[in-house]
């Protein structure tokens, strides 16, 4: 897992730069840089240039987070940030500024503010309590009505119906969303970082 194909330095590196998105040639692991865990309404995220990680913002009201959440490295989603993803039944919290490595399960769509912000379903691909979920609909429709709740309300004290969940799918509709923000990475984003350096 996470063999960073670089050489020795004594500057911290980017990881958001360094790490491809999937961890193996077969599509089905992913990289997972952590930024958030269940039951807090900070929205932490990474700063796309230096790879540290920030608050973003406070809640802006009491619902918190019901899953595990955080970016996955080299792609570029519609809204101008890492592709997200969201690791479900995570029995202890993860570190934020983390790595680890997530099992694709499916996608949920999402739209926020108009923009395409989808976020990728995972479990850790080293729990062994997780062996046996390979599709997002073997966590449960609790899980999915719970997940679709939060996103669709969280941001409802700012601005009502800003927030919609567009629906559910599964592994194979997942893993074109990762290979689509993964060329957008190097088509839309990577040009903009090169040419800034």
């Amino acid at each position: 897992m996470a063999n960073i194909d670089h050489k020795p330095s004594k500057f911290m590196m980017n990881l958001l730069h360094i790490l491809p998105p999937y961890t193996n040639s077969d599509k089905v692991n992913v990289n997972a840089l952590i930024e958030i865990n269940p039951s807090t309404i900070n929205k932490y995220e990474f700063i796309t240039e230096t790879g540290h990680l920030k608050l973003d913002r406070v809640g802006y009201s009491s619902l918190a987070y019901p899953i595990t959440y955080g970016a996955i490295p080299q792609t570029w989603d519609h809204d101008g940030d890492m592709l997200d993803i969201v690791i479900a039944n995570v029995t202890e919290p993860l570190i934020p500024g983390s790595l680890a490595e997530a099992r694709i399960i499916g996608v949920m769509e999402f739209e926020d503010s108009g923009e395409r912000d989808d976020k990728i379903i995972a479990v850790l691909s080293d729990d062994k309590r997780m062996d046996h979920i390979t599709h997002f609909e073997q966590l449960g429709e609790h899980w999915q009505e719970e997940t679709m709740h939060y996103f669709e309300h969280y941001k409802d004290l700012k601005k009502p119906g800003l927030c919609k969940v567009l629906g559910f799918y599964g592994v194979t509709e997942a893993v074109a969303i990762v290979d689509d923000c993964a060329t957008r990475y190097n088509t839309d984003y990577l040009p903009k970082f090169q040419a800034e350096e």
